[in-house]
């Protein structure tokens, strides 16, 4: 199975910012949604933002409009996921993931998944 591979988590005050990256095959591109899930512990995943890599256009959940931007760059094969304005609630290991679903913030039909990231947001 093909993985996806996320990086640039670490840790950072209330308040802050992180750019998220997800480097992702070539031939997935222009043909699949790229989201980005998150998962705190003891909580279940939840999708956070997803693009639609033929026209780049955007979702997010309500909990993270304004404050997270998801972009995508062909050329480099990678979309990013910016935050700002950090809260503890954010903390979690988030993970990138490709596939075509029906329900973008749905985790259920995405088929590719990479390992994760830990971002951790301290008060």
């Amino acid at each position: 199975q093909v993985r996806l591979a996320e990086s640039g988590g670490g840790s950072v005050q209330a308040g802050g910012s992180l750019r998220l990256s997800c480097a992702f095959p070539g031939y997935m591109t222009g043909t699949t949604y790229i989201g980005w899930f998150r998962q705190a512990p003891g909580k279940e995943r939840e999708g956070v933002a997803a693009i639609r890599t033929t026209d780049d256009s955007t979702f997010y959940a309500d909990s993270v409009k304004g404050r997270f931007t998801i972009s995508h760059d062909n050329a480099k094969q990678t979309v990013y996921l910016q935050m700002r304005s950090l809260k503890s609630e954010d903390t979690a290991m988030y993970y990138c993931a490709a596939g075509l679903p029906e329900k973008v913030l749905s985790s259920d039909q995405y088929t590719s998944w990479g390992r994760g990231t830990l971002v951790t947001v301290s008060s």
